[in-house]
């Protein structure tokens, strides 16, 4: 249903989009998501747009003025510089990288028909760190990740003709997955070039969600260069993770959610590095709502792409494409000119956590919240578990679990490490003479202790102290 509304003085335009079915998109007959029923998406009332004022984000600190609208209000979230367009400069609206808070709006009405909302619940872990915490679970997407919002609206924002032609990437990162799965839905053809040493699972994972996955070179540089040749020749568009208008409204609908979700907030907590682009947009609809919420950012301490080019005063030159194995997507600097601007402006602090804060928070989350989620989606609470925000004790705070796409090989390592940085874990050895009944003593002692004895290894033959003595190793 479109209404429009206007007055003789200049009144307010205001479109609502098609109220959705109980069967649209995702609602599937309740459809279970990591353990977690499907939300019934909940629309946000244009009519409230009216109660905001104005926000403009000079060189200094934000200023804040109450304004009347008398026409149409289009509410600046970014500093008015040149921000270049959109690489593909096909897509549909404000491609020129000026983020509104009207867009921000649109897009979650838009949104509501093709991704959930989440939750945000208070956390088990306030009292253990001093501060009302909340999780806001973005991990609970179905592909396990926060970018289905961008890549959603990104998508729908694309011409009739495109769609029909169809759209070509060359990773396979969470942006990958998530352009798989909706481009599927949306039913829009979806290629998917990679590197021949490509983890078979992640292979297997796209084609799941309805990609025609490529392998073809031995580098993503040349998975790249195979896409663009492809999309040249056939007329699909070639898409990579970029701070394009859409795509930093779509992620700016977390924020927007965060803010109806939790009364009275004091501050949020959000993945940096690489993930500068949620950085920027779910910060965009807070900070205009209310300037006073702290926005804070969090990234590796052996990476920190943000606090370089904060120093720099300048975004990364080129889109660095590193692989790690427990970081992934946070020491990727897939973020441009726009979303540094707007993170520059709008963000309150950056801090560094080491890879043990990390792996604390996600052994935290599965034992408080059995929560699953990788380094992206703990990196947060990283911050917390670590003591470097004193100043948030006593304050309400959300913290974004943004990815939950960890394979359980490396989640066995993450725990098993983390029990160690948390002293929980541990190995020894003790020289016993080599009689009956001395091993079961000594495991009498540990039964007595609630040690748990994962494994027991006994060492005669390279024992030269004395020939009747047993050398045993536990952990």
């Amino acid at each position: 249903m479109a209404v429009s509304d206007s007055s003789e003085n200049g009144g307010q335009q205001v479109h609502q989009c098609p109220s959705t079915s109980s069967d649209s998109c995702h609602q599937r007959d309740g459809q279970i998501v990591n353990g977690c029923p499907l939300l019934q998406p909940r629309a946000i009332n244009p009519e409230r747009l009216k109660d905001f004022g104005e926000d403009e984000y000079l060189e200094k600190d934000v200023k804040t003025c109450d304004i009347t609208v008398t026409g149409h209000s289009e509410t600046q979230l970014s500093n008015a510089v040149n921000m270049p367009e959109h690489k593909t400069n096909r897509i549909r609206g404000n491609c020129s990288g000026q983020i509104q808070f009207e867009d921000i709006s649109v897009a979650a009405f838009k949104i509501s028909n093709g991704v959930q909302k989440t939750p945000c619940t208070y956390s088990r872990l306030s009292k253990q760190y001093g501060m009302d915490l909340y999780l806001k679970k973005e991990y609970l997407h179905y592909t396990g990740t926060v970018k289905e919002r961008g890549v959603w609206y990104l998508l729908t924002s694309l011409s009739k003709e495109q769609q029909r032609k169809g759209v070509i990437l060359a990773s396979d990162n969470n942006f990958s997955k998530a352009m798989a799965h909706h481009a599927t839905e949306l039913h829009i053809p979806v290629f998917i070039i990679v590197p021949t040493n490509t983890s078979p699972g992640k292979v297997k994972t796209c084609r799941e969600y309805g990609a025609l996955v490529i392998t073809y070179g031995n580098s993503v540089q040349d998975s790249q260069s195979h896409a663009k040749k492809l999309a040249t020749e056939n007329g699909y568009l070639y898409l990579q993770e970029e701070d394009s208008a859409p795509y930093l409204a779509g992620l700016g609908t977390m924020g927007l959610e965060v803010f109806e979700q939790v009364n009275k907030l004091d501050a949020v907590i959000l993945p940096a590095g690489g993930e500068c682009n949620l950085l920027a947009g779910a910060a965009a609809p807070i900070k205009h709502l209310n300037p006073g919420i702290t926005v804070i950012g969090v990234e590796p301490e052996s990476y920190s792409t943000l606090q370089q080019c904060l120093e720099l005063g300048q975004p990364p030159a080129d889109s660095a494409c590193t692989s790690h194995r427990i970081y992934g997507e946070l020491v990727n600097s897939s973020f441009g000119s726009n979303a540094f601007q707007m993170t520059k402006k709008l963000i309150d602090k950056v801090v560094t956590v080491k890879v043990e804060d990390i792996l604390l928070a996600i052994l935290r989350l599965m034992e408080y919240e059995r929560a699953i989620v990788d380094a992206e989606g703990a990196i947060g609470l990283a911050a917390v578990v670590a003591g470097k925000l004193p100043e948030l004790k006593g304050k309400r705070v959300v913290v974004a679990l943004c990815s939950g796409n960890i394979d359980v090989p490396l989640l066995h390592q993450c725990l098993d490490r983390a029990l160690v940085v948390d002293n929980r874990l541990c190995k020894f050895s003790i020289q016993l003479t080599d009689c009956a009944g001395d091993l079961t003593k000594l495991l009498e002692i540990l039964a007595r202790e609630e040690v748990h004895v994962l494994n027991i290894t006994q060492e005669r033959a390279f024992i030269t102290s004395d020939i009747f003595v047993v050398k045993v190793r536990k952990n």
